[in-house]
């Protein structure tokens, strides 16, 4: 069986979903991300496929090497999602040609149940009471918002404030039977991180996430220093075991994230596994599409060491762009069910391949050419600010 197509549709709210067929009728789903940069994804995988024609499609793990190595100009995220993509289709072909789950591929089921976290507030977080009372009843236990607006290398003492009153509301209104995980999404600097972290360890977070953003990671241990006893969680933008060996081998990260749609599936489940043997969690990051999360579940139902999986139902990323409607997964999925939450919770999923079908109709019917314009934010005086 080989692989004679690839094709990709951007569908809305922020969305690139990637079908990979093969000469012998089989079709399988993946998911790609880095939506801001999505005519560059879409020529990644144009790249790849010009490659993959004829390739034996069974061959996951040679062809996820083929993708990644293939040339001598390697990583980055643009090429990463292209082939994550593809490499979560080749999974979903081969499970469902075996009649399986693809976790049963992984060495079978290790739980019933996966916990799941709900995101509140926005970007710019505010009335975060309000919002956490809507996911409250919805069922979620466990919350995330970001910590900050734009924050400069020297912030002043209010938005210290600011942040903390935010997570006291949060704390005044639900006591410690809500779980809060914080997201300093990478736009907190050095010099505000443990000023941060000193004023937050009073409230018992999850986590905090990303407090440092990217190429920062050998610092991490001093943060964890600073943090006392608050979880330092990290990783939704690299894309290797390679890049995840670095943290970990370094230390002062509790929680890493990586995102089944920059690493893969298969390398997502030995990122698990290698996590495993240091003794830190995993919370896959996965703020994304119907097949970036049913993937990211196939590795969760494996693996022993993840307490927690992030999913996009009402996600304020899903909102806010011009001319693109609101979207969720019913859309593009004929039965939502397996990826609907009860109780804070999925099941494992039953169907085989990666655990939903998806309907192709309706994500050709929605294909378009979408834009998603570049952050820009700015500090009062004009500098940019990490988004």
């Amino acid at each position: 069986m080989q692989i004679s197509d690839i094709t990709a549709y951007s569908v809305p709210p922020r969305w690139i979903l990637v079908r990979v067929t093969t000469d012998e009728g089989a079709a399988g789903w993946g998911e790609a991300i880095v939506s801001k940069r999505r005519h560059a994804v879409l020529g990644a995988l144009r790249d790849l496929t010009a490659g993959l024609r004829g390739a034996p499609a069974g061959r996951g793990e040679e062809l996820w090497h083929r993708m990644r190595r293939g040339a001598f100009f390697r990583g980055g995220p643009v090429l990463a999602t292209a082939a994550a993509a593809i490499d979560q289709a080749l999974w979903d072909i081969k499970a469902r040609g075996l009649g399986v789950p693809v976790y049963e591929l992984l060495g079978g089921p290790v739980r019933e149940r996966i916990p799941v976290y709900a995101w509140i507030a926005g970007d710019r977080p505010d009335d975060v009471v309000a919002d956490a009372r809507v996911r409250r009843a919805q069922g979620f236990t466990a919350l995330k918002m970001n910590a900050t607006a734009e924050l400069d290398h020297i912030a002043g003492a209010d938005e210290v404030d600011a942040v903390v009153a935010r997570v006291a509301a949060l704390r005044e209104e639900f006591g410690t039977s809500l779980g809060i995980a914080l997201d300093f999404h990478g736009r907190v600097h050095r010099a505000m991180v443990r000023p941060l972290l000193r004023e937050l360890e009073q409230f018992r977070l999850l986590w905090v996430e990303e407090p440092l953003a990217p190429g920062l990671e050998d610092m991490l241990p001093e943060v964890a220093a600073a943090a006392g006893a608050t979880r330092i969680a990290t990783g939704e933008r690299l894309a290797s075991r390679w890049e995840f060996r670095g943290l970990l081998q370094r230390g002062g990260v509790d929680i890493l994230q990586p995102d089944v749609s920059l690493t893969g599936l298969g390398e997502l489940a030995k990122i698990c596994r290698m996590a495993e043997a240091f003794d830190v969690a995993v919370v896959p990051h996965s703020p994304n599409g119907p097949v970036s999360l049913a993937a990211s579940l196939q590795v969760a139902s494996a693996c022993l060491n993840v307490p927690l999986h992030e999913q996009s139902l009402g996600i304020h990323y899903n909102t806010g762009y011009a001319g693109l409607p609101r979207g969720e997964m019913a859309d593009y999925v004929p039965d939502p069910a397996p990826l609907t939450p009860t109780a804070g919770t999925l099941a494992v999923p039953a169907e085989p391949g990666i655990g939903i079908t998806v309907d192709e109709a309706a994500i050709r019917a929605a294909d378009t050419d979408w834009h998603h314009p570049e952050a820009d934010w700015r500090h009062p005086d004009g500098r940019i600010a990490e988004w």
